[in-house]
Parts: C-alpha cells; structure tokens; sequence
C-alpha cells in the first residue's frame, strides 16, 4: 500500500450503509436521480436497483440508461429513463414533463447532475459560455426540476437530496469561480426554501463531499496524485441520508460537529 492509499484510507474510511434501514425507508419508493450515466450517479443507481423500488434515471449517455435498464430492471425494480442534456432548455423542459406523469408522487430527488471547470478568470474573457453553462447545470436545472415536481414530493412527504462540494463551505479558491459561484448558488436557493418546505412535510439534505474519482476530475490533471473517495464510498454516504434524512453530511474532518459521522 502505498502513502497515497493510505492517506485515502485516513480521510475516506469505508462505511457502508445499513442495509435493513435503507430497504425500510426505501421499499415501495419513487427515486429521481440525476446525472445517472456516470460516476457517484450511475454508481447510486446501480446500489437501489437490488432493492423493490422505483428508479427515475437521467443523463446525456443514451447506450449507458437503456443497457442499465436491460441489466437491472426486475419484476421488484422498476426502471424508467430518459436521456436529457439538463443544460438544454428544450431537454430540461421535457425530462420535467416527464417526471410530472408520476402524479401518485415522488418520494426522493437526488440531485447529482453537475459540471466542473478549472479554469483561470483571465483565461475566461472570450469564454462567458462557461458560466452559462455552470450555472445552466449546477442551478437553474435543479431549480426548475423542483419547481415543477414540487407537489409531487409534497404528496409523498418526500426527500431532496442535494450532491453537493465541500468547495461550497470554504473559502472561494482561484480557478474555480465558474463551479463555485453556481455550486453555492443551488446550496444557497436551497437552504432558503428548507424550512418552507419542511413546513409541507418535505426533508432537505445536502452531502458536501470532497474530491471523488469520477470522470468529471479527469481534465484536472493534479487530481491523479491526490486523495480521493471512491464513487461506491460516495453512494454510500447517500444512501445513509436516505434513512438518516440529516440536514447536511461533511467529510469527518471538515466539522467535527455535524459532518459524516
């Protein structure tokens, strides 16, 4: 083992989740997940789709939803997917359209579709694209989603889940104002609405996590040589808020009051 496992080992211990309290809070239940074809998402679905749920998939990947569906759809697991690019307004609009046809309810929106970019402000002046993107992604699409579907969690009393960066809670670092800037603003939009949505019934959790080794982190080279949670770790620390409904779960050493513990 060498030092990088072992400083991994140290700040991502493995814990997996209670199977018998996932199964309770789970069984029968309506789950919307987004970013669905890659990385923690893809790595989520694929841990619910041994238990007797309903799975609402999204992504951009088309071959990676219908071969999911074809490998894990089951008379106990049901499976519907839609391929949607939630930057894309026309997109977005119809995967909401889509989510509105479940008119018995949505138990639990997991919003996990995300966009990183590591790039210089500077290196930015001709770029105004890729804000527009970060913020199409990282805000406006969760925003609209919960907006339409809204009455739907009410009707199940149910569970936003928000996959969020550990970025959000620390000091702005330079390279990264387009992720943060629309990382913060969802978790901001969110924190705002919690407590009148808690008023209807509805939980809000929000999952600060640190680096995770995804595709997303790929273009950052320096990422390659530095710790990082595994995509199953990361699922895990979701599906215990999924029983758990904690407000908010952080790595053990960003808070020692508070975090995922």
């Amino acid at each position: 083992m060498n030092g990088l496992q072992l400083l991994e080992r140290l700040l991502y211990p493995n814990r997996m989740s209670d199977s018998k309290r996932l199964l309770k809070a789970t069984r029968s239940r309506v789950i919307v997940i987004t970013g669905a074809t890659s990385g923690i998402g893809k790595q989520l679905a694929f841990e619910l789709s041994d238990l007797p749920v309903t799975l609402i998939l999204t992504g951009r990947n088309a071959e990676e939803l219908l071969s999911f569906k074809a490998r894990n759809e089951c008379e106990e697991t049901k499976i519907h997917i839609h391929v949607a690019d939630l930057r894309d307004p026309e997109q977005l609009e119809g995967f909401t359209s889509f989510l509105c046809e479940f008119t018995d309810g949505i138990d639990y929106f997991i919003n996990n579709a995300g966009l990183s970019i590591h790039r210089p402000v500077l290196s930015s002046l001709d770029r105004a694209h890729d804000f527009e993107r970060t913020m199409a992604i990282n805000y406006f699409a969760p925003v609209k989603i919960l907006l339409r579907i809204l009455p739907l969690l009410i009707k199940r009393k149910g569970h936003i889940i928000n996959v969020s960066t550990i970025n959000v809670l620390l000091s702005p670092m330079k390279h990264w104002a387009a992720y943060q800037a629309s990382k913060a603003a969802f978790d901001t939009w969110l924190r705002s609405a919690a407590p009148e949505l808690k008023e209807q019934g509805v939980s809000v959790s929000t999952i600060y996590l640190s680096l995770v080794r995804t595709p997303m982190i790929k273009p950052t080279k320096a990422y390659a040589k530095m710790p990082a949670m595994s995509t199953e770790q990361a699922a895990h620390e979701i599906l215990r808020l999924m029983y758990t409904r904690k407000r908010l779960a952080t790595p053990w050493w960003l808070f020692w009051k508070g975090g995922i513990r």
